[in-house]
Parts: structure tokens; C-alpha cells; sequence
């Protein structure tokens, strides 16, 4: 079992704005981490020097990746410094047991806090930039062939890496803060492993490794594999032909086996070595000992059938991995190599990695567009399919002003912004460049798929702690059947046979493919459908969950709310009211600002001069204050005013805010100094397929839809009714949701959070599952949420949930394949079924398996909503 590990955070970094360490911000924090799976305990401690406070948390590295932990830290307002580095590269290993083998041998290299490598290949490391430089470290990596040259960042010909993780460009600064961190020196570096080897010890791996047996170099190519076991099959035909019909001397036919027993065991054989090196005991080496033991009883051509079952098993896997594989990789490849600049009235072809951000790109017909940006000429209309998901084209028109679109790229409308990768309709437009290729919506999506190929899913722990028991096991067994003659009348050829086909039968290599197979083939049919699935564990949890949480504004309604209703108080104008209103919440950014700012603006007519404001502070879930004149302004929910001093809201006012309220609306009250002015109402419309997606949620087996939202509790359940969900829990703070989540959590063990991945962070990192909607192009979105729809599109909620479903009914299906062939083999074995029946039932269920995952990638929409694209358009 892994050690824990520890992780020490500096408080007043983490917030340096906490009046005191007992703060409930603190204690949010703390709930926030310790709510993740994964994460045994986070409590406050005096750091070793200088007395200041720090947050230790103790996680375990085999269920949650140091990179969650940051991630999750920085939904809370955290952001990790530069210590920790961060790669994803590729290796050639094609199956679970040889990214094993490789796992193992990456952990113990200097510097290496955690290494994972999945079946694909992709490989991910976080080091410890204080115990190793990156070039030291990739020098070391080239020894094992894991090399930049596969990489997957489009416009960028070098991997896909994270320099330290320094997001801070592309999140909120303002809520950002830095921080100190570093393991605890009790626990050997903080990663449970022993640094101590120099260099030099792993010089050795340098030359003539076979790390993960990429034989793209081979004799074949890519194919020597396959075609060394196409051989071996010939080899044992021709072999099985001389001697049944007694066309050839023993001798001869024998030879035929020997040669098929080289061709078919060779790389099972390279893979057994390396194994061995890294003190590993995996299935190949099972198989060569049953292979040997045939040999030495004589039975050659049931150890070259064994032999060549095997690795013909094996080159299949690789194909059907492979197929996965390419399906991501197809992500990649999808925008333009070249793009059309146009820069001092000239235009000039260039790569599109030279892109630079306001640079002006023309974009043809029907062709391509190069890099993340917004059209400052022309309209068409855009196929956003390969990046959202979305089957209907997006239509494009210009922007006002470039300079200020520039600034604000992530807040501008659909309308404007494009990505790189989609494809242009039947009109021209020029495109400013928003973002270099390298971070693009389209690559920061490749790099988020690659690294979630190797998060492991909860089953597929299991399953690998299953085998480390199961394996010993059988091997014990094995031992006491080498006795039976001693029990048994029979020779010890016949005991020494049994034994080795229950080796075979027991082998328990469908086990090892079949969940990796199908979170593989899970998340690349997620991403081709334009929904980001960050691994096999938000894809198996959000398959086996029954309650989802929504947030209500922008995720369930339009986002877009209007003001609907003005009531000025006794003996106020409504022009006074709605100026000093106008005034404030020009300065404010919410949602609710800027329906009050368009509202007001239209009812009060154009030349209206608004007074000056000074001094606006946001009130957290209440509203908003500000300074006019010599007199303060408060705009905001009716229970701020309960709360502030003064006079209580007059109760005239307060009934006309109750009717609003009765009626659905959002209201607002406002003050200027000891005057109430009146109240506004605002409404937000639900969205049209809320209530289509809400019954194909419910025919897919969720049984709560709850909607939590900081309206009031009447317009939630107004809200509520309208789209068909269960329950609708209104009035909330941040710190109430966050409470919601974990109290719906408690009841219905899974709880899925959608909201916008911005305000809902802690929300959605206190839910099972965080799942963002509208992600594309958010980096804050892509960053903390387990799942990202890309498109503004709540029908691709039903699509993931009902991948996921499938993804685990797959998963199940194969473990009780897997579980029930090795069950039945086992006593079949021992009861005296040849090894040459075994291993046909073996590798049967081991293909059976696989081809039974690879069902996945045709998954589609489930009929009663708009489909979701099950290929990726054309260019």
C-alpha cells in the first residue's frame, strides 16, 4: 500500500486577505479538500519555522493525483508556485501490464514525485523542481524512449507541458494567490519513495531499452509484432500439418514448433526481462513458464499455440487500443497547419504555430479556421462541432470595438468568438488571434484528454489490486499441484501438466485490459461529442450517480436576465430611482448589473447624464454598495437591509418586493442614504430544452434534479416547476451550496454538480462529479470541473450521462467475462481440460473483452434530443 503523503500550505498565502485563522473561510477550505476522495484530512498547523499557520493535507497518491489536489486547491482561490513541474509525453506501450511495468520504473527516479502511464501511452509526471532540473529529468525519460516526438499540442512541435502550472494568465488574477508550499520531509520527499539514486544508476536504461516494446523501428515497422505472430501461427500449422498426417520425420516437425515458439515468445520474452528488472511478476511471465513446461514435457505444440494465442492476443490489444488512441489523437489534427495572415495590406501564408495574439488571419470559405480569436470582418456562418459538440452551425458577425474584445476574449457573446479547428461556412471572414495555437480551446483540450487517460478510474484499482493478490494465489496453487502425483496415482508429467494449464487458465489478462479499454474508448468518444471527460473516475461515478445539482442562472436559464418591473417607493420619481441605480451597477459586473444598466438605460432614454459613483464594494450574496455624493447606496436582496442599520424597509415597499417575488421575479431594493427609493424586479427565462433534457435525465435513472440558487425561494421553485425538477432550494450564500452539495451527498451517496466552473468552483469540487457547462474557450471552466461541456448546450448533459452509463454497464459486463472464464477455467484445468482448450477460452475472452469496450466510440445521443455528432466533420 502507498504511503500517504502530505502536502503544507502557507495560510496567509492561500488567503492573504483572513482577518484571523479562525475564519470560516479556513474551515471552507478545509471542507472543500477533505470532501474529495482521495484526501484523508487537511487541518491547520504552525509551520517549522517562523511560526506562520499552514494548511497540511494528507492525501493518498494511488486515488487522487498531486495535480486534483492543486486543482481543487485553486477552485478555492489557491494557486500552487513554481516548485512542482508537470509533463505529459508519450511512450511506446501499447497495453496495461507494459504501462505498469513502466509506472514503477518512473517513480523511483530522482526528483519524480508521481508517474502514471496508461495504455495509450501517454505519460504523466510531476516532479519536484528543487531535486532535479527538467533537462536532467528528460534525459533520463529519453532513456526509457519516452521522447517529445509524439506529441499531441497542435502548432507546437514540442510536448505538451505545464511549466510549473502558472495558470494566472488565463484565470482571475484577483482571486488567484500565490503559494508556498513543500512536502513533508517526515515522509521521504512527501511521495513515499527513496530519491536517493544518483544519475548514473539509471545510465543503464540508455541504450537497448524496450520500455513499453514500441517496435516502430522494428523490422515491420509498427506491424513487426503482428506479423511475428502471423509467423509463429505458420510456423505451428505447418509444424501440426507434418505431424498428423506423418508427412515429415519428429525431428522436422518439431523444428516447425521450435521456430514457432521464437517468433511467437520474443516479445513476450522482452517483456518478461523487463518485468523481471523491475521486480515485477506479471502475466507474461506466467505464460513463458507454461510455455517452458509444455516444452519440457514434451507437448511443443501446445506451448507454441500457447505461445502464439498470446502474442496474437497481444497485437490485437495494441490495434484496439491504438483505435482509442487515434480517436484523440483525430482532436489534434484538426486545425490547419498553415493560415492566411493579413498584416500591412499584404497578405502571407505562415504556420500557424507563428501565429502571434492580434494578429489578423483570413479565413475562406468552407475552410478551417486557424487559432482562438474573434471576427472583426465578415459573417458566416461556423460549424463548431469538432470543438463543442454542436450540430447546428454558429452564426459569426463582427465585433464593435477589437481593441476592448482583445481584453475580454473569454466574456465576448457565441457570436463573435471562434475557435481554432471549426470549420467556416459560405461567407468570408478576418479573424484578430485571441490565442497562440499552443493554448488554444483545441489544444488545452488535447493536453486535458491525454492527461486524463492516465487517471485511473476506481475499478480498475481494484481490479490491479486484485491481481497483486490473485496472482500469488494462484501461484500457491500451482505449487501444490506440482505434488498431486504425491496424493494422486499418476506420473509427475501428468501433475506437472495440470499445473501448468491452470497457470494458463488462471492468467488473468482479460482483467488487466477490460477496464482500461473502456475508459479509454469512454473518454475519446466524450471528447469526439464535444464533452471532456477528466478520466476514468468522473466517467464511472457519473455513470453510477442517481441526483444531480443544478445551479439556475446561465445553466438552466438563458443567463440573460431583463428588468421587468420598477416600483418606485411613496414619494419618489422613478427617474430618480433608476438613475442612482444605473449609476452603481454600471461599475458592477454581475449578471443582474447589467440587466438593471440595460433596462434603466432603455426606459430612461439616451443624453441621460448618471451621477458619479465612488467607492463600489461588492456584499457577497447580497448585493452592492457604493458612494454618491455625501451619501451611501445600497442595492441589493431585502434581507441586506435587515441586516444593516437604519431604518427597516417600509412596509409599503415591502409588499409590492413580496408581490414581485410571488410572481417569479428577482428583486432588488435600493437606498440612498436614509431613503428607500423602491424596488426593481428582473426576471431570467429558462432555457427552452431544460425540461426535454430534465425527462431524458430522469428515463436515464436520476431520480433527484435539484436546483440550488442564491434567489429566492420562490423564484427556485418557480424556476423549478417550469422544467420538472425534483427539488429547488433557494436563499443560498456560496457556503450554502457548498453545505447542499455535502448534505445531498450524505443522502444520496453521488452527488453531479453543473453550474459555470467560475462561481460555483467550491460547489462543484464539494460534488462527486463538477461537471461546467459553456467551457470552451474558459480556462477556469476547463481547469476545475471533472466534466466540461463544451458547448452553452444542456443537451449535452443527457449525451455524458448516458455515455457514462453505457461506460459502466461495459465495465461490469467485462469484469464478470473476465471474473467468470478464469472461474470456470480454473476447476476445468484441474479436472483435466487440455491446456490447448484453455488457452483458446483465454485469449477468447481476452479479445472478447476488448472488442466489447471498443462499443463505445459508436455510442450516440440518446434519441429524444438534438444528436450529437458521432464523427468528426470533414474539412
Amino acid at each position: 500500500m502507498t504511503q500517504p503523503q502530505k502536502l503544507r500550505l502557507e495560510i496567509p498565502l492561500l488567503l492573504p486577505s483572513l482577518p484571523d485563522i479562525r475564519d470560516r473561510c479556513v474551515k471552507l477550505l478545509i471542507q472543500t479538500l477533505e470532501s474529495r476522495e482521495g484526501i484523508a484530512a487537511a487541518h491547520v498547523a504552525d509551520a517549522a519555522t517562523g511560526g506562520t499557520p499552514e494548511l497540511c493535507i494528507h492525501y493518498d497518491p494511488d486515488v487522487i493525483s498531486l495535480g486534483k489536489v492543486r486543482d481543487i486547491a485553486r477552485g478555492a482561490g489557491a494557486k500552487l508556485t513554481d516548485r512542482f513541474g508537470h509533463m505529459l509525453l508519450r511512450a511506446g506501450t501499447k497495453h496495461p501490464r507494459a504501462a505498469r511495468t513502466l509506472t514503477a520504473k518512473l517513480k523511483v527516479l530522482k526528483g519524480v514525485v508521481e508517474a502514471e502511464v496508461n495504455a495509450s501511452g501517454s505519460v504523466r509526471i510531476e516532479f519536484d523542481r528543487e531535486q532535479v532540473e527538467e533537462k536532467d529529468l528528460r534525459t533520463m525519460l529519453s532513456g526509457f524512449g519516452i521522447e517529445d516526438r509524439a506529441s499531441l499540442s497542435p502548432g507546437s512541435s514540442t510536448s505538451i507541458k505545464d511549466d510549473g502550472h502558472d495558470h494566472q494568465s488565463h484565470s482571475h488574477p484577483e482571486k488567484l494567490a500565490s503559494v508556498s508550499d513543500h512536502t513533508d520531509h517526515a515522509h521521504e520527499h512527501g511521495d513515499g519513495h527513496d530519491h536517493s539514486h544518483g544519475d548514473e544508476k539509471h545510465g543503464k536504461h540508455a541504450s537497448g531499452a524496450h520500455e513499453g516494446h514500441d517496435h516502430s523501428g522494428g523490422l515491420f515497422g509498427e506491424k513487426t509484432e503482428l506479423i511475428f505472430a502471423a509467423i509463429a501461427g505458420a510456423l505451428l500449422l505447418v509444424g501440426w500439418v507434418l505431424e498428423s498426417q506423418k508427412l515429415a520425420t519428429e525431428t522436422v516437425s518439431m523444428a516447425f514448433f521450435v521456430m514457432a515458439y521464437l517468433f511467437g515468445g520474443y516479445f513476450t520474452l522482452l517483456e518478461a526481462i523487463d518485468n523481471i528488472k523491475a521486480k515485477r511478476f506479471e502475466i507474461d511471465m506466467l505464460m513463458l513458464v507454461a510455455a517452458a513446461g509444455a516444452a519440457a514435457l514434451g507437448q511443443w505444440f501446445e506451448g507454441a499455440l500457447l505461445l502464439f494465442l498470446f502474442s496474437m492476443g497481444h497485437s490485437l490489444e495494441h490495434y484496439a487500443m491504438g483505435r482509442a488512441r487515434k480517436a484523440i489523437e483525430a482532436l489534434a489534427k484538426l486545425a490547419p497547419e498553415v493560415a492566411l495572415r493579413r498584416r500591412d495590406g499584404k497578405k502571407e501564408e505562415i504556420a500557424v504555430a507563428q501565429l502571434q495574439v492580434g494578429d489578423t488571419v483570413v479565413v475562406r470559405p468552407n475552410e478551417r479556421l486557424p487559432a482562438d480569436g474573434f471576427v472583426v470582418l465578415g459573417e458566416s456562418s461556423v460549424n463548431q462541432a469538432p470543438v463543442t459538440g454542436e450540430s447546428v452551425p454558429v452564426d459569426k458577425r463582427p465585433v464593435q470595438d477589437a481593441q476592448a474584445a482583445l481584453q475580454g476574449f473569454d466574456k465576448l457573446p457565441p457570436q463573435h468568438r471562434v475557435f481554432a479547428g471549426t470549420i467556416n461556412g459560405s461567407g468570408a471572414l478576418e479573424v484578430v488571434v485571441a490565442r497562440q495555437a499552443s493554448e488554444s480551446t483545441m489544444a488545452r483540450v488535447v493536453k486535458l484528454v491525454t492527461e486524463a487517460e492516465t487517471q485511473r478510474s476506481p475499478t480498475q484499482n481494484f481490479t490491479e489490486k486484485f491481481e497483486r493478490v490473485f496472482v500469488p494465489l494462484i501461484l500457491a496453487l500451482v505449487g501444490l499441484l506440482l505434488f498431486a502425483w504425491v496424493v494422486v496415482d499418476e506420473p509427475f508429467s501428468a501433475s506437472f501438466y495440470r499445473a501448468m494449464a491452470v497457470l494458463v487458465a488462471a492468467s488473468p489478462c482479460a482483467l488487466a485490459i477490460s477496464v482500461p479499454s473502456a475508459v479509454l474508448s469512454g473518454v475519446a468518444r466524450a471528447g469526439r461529442g464535444g464533452v471532456l471527460v477528466k478520466g476514468g473516475g468522473p466517467l464511472e461515478n457519473l455513470g453510477t450517480l442517481t441526483a444531480i445539482a443544478f445551479d439556475k442562472t446561465g445553466t438552466l436559464t438563458e443567463g440573460k436576465p431583463r428588468l421587468t418591473d420598477v416600483v418606485a417607493a411613496q414619494g419618489v420619481d422613478e427617474k430618480e430611482l433608476l438613475s442612482i441605480a444605473l449609476a452603481v451597477e454600471e461599475h458592477s459586473d454581475h449578471p443582474l448589473a447589467s440587466a438593471v444598466v440595460e433596462g434603466a438605460k432603455q426606459r430612461l432614454g439616451d443624453g441621460h447624464a448618471a451621477p458619479q459613483v465612488q467607492g463600489l464594494e461588492s456584499i457577497t450574496g447580497r448585493g452592492v454598495k457604493a458612494r454618491i455624493g455625501g451619501d451611501e447606496v445600497y442595492i441589493g436582496k431585502p434581507v441586506l437591509f435587515e441586516e444593516l442599520k437604519g431604518e427597516a424597509v417600509p412596509a409599503d415597499l415591502k409588499t409590492a418586493n413580496e408581490r414581485l417575488v410571488a410572481d417569479g421575479r428577482t428583486t432588488m431594493i435600493v437606498r440612498l442614504g436614509g431613503r428607500y427609493l423602491g424596488a426593481l424586479g428582473m426576471m431570467d427565462t429558462p432555457r427552452p430544452v431544460a425540461a426535454e433534457v430534465m425527462k431524458s435525465l430522469q428515463k436515464l435513472g436520476i431520480e433527484r434534479l435539484v436546483m440550488i440558487s442564491g434567489d429566492n425561494q420562490k423564484v427556485a421553485e418557480s424556476v423549478a416547476k417550469s422544467v420538472g425538477l425534483t427539488e429547488a432550494r433557494g436563499d443560498l450564500m456560496p457556503e450554502d451550496k457548498v453545505k447542499t452539495i455535502m448534505d445531498l451527498r450524505s443522502s444520496a451517496g453521488k452527488v453531479a454538480m453543473v453550474g459555470d466552473g467560475v462561481n460555483d468552483a467550491p460547489a462543484m469540487a464539494n460534488a462527486t462529479v463538477g461537471i461546467a457547462m459553456g467551457a470552451a474557450g474558459s480556462d477556469v471552466a476547463l481547469e476545475t470541473a471533472d466534466v466540461a461541456l463544451m458547448a452553452d448546450d444542456l443537451t449535452q448533459l443527457p449525451f455524458a450521462v448516458g455515455l457514462s452509463r453505457q461506460t459502466s454497464r461495459i465495465i461490469r459486463q467485462n469484469l464478470w467475462v473476465s471474473l467468470g472464464v478464469v472461474a470456470v477455467l480454473i476447476p476445468s484445468t484441474i479436472l483435466g481440460l487440455k491446456m490447448g482448450t484453455a488457452v483458446l477460452f483465454h485469449e477468447g475472452s481476452t479479445l472478447l473483452v476488448v472488442i466489447n469496450a471498443l462499443r463505445l466510440l459508436a455510442f450516440n445521443q440518446p434519441e429524444s434530443l438534438t444528436p450529437v455528432p458521432s464523427d468528426t466533420p470533414k474539412a
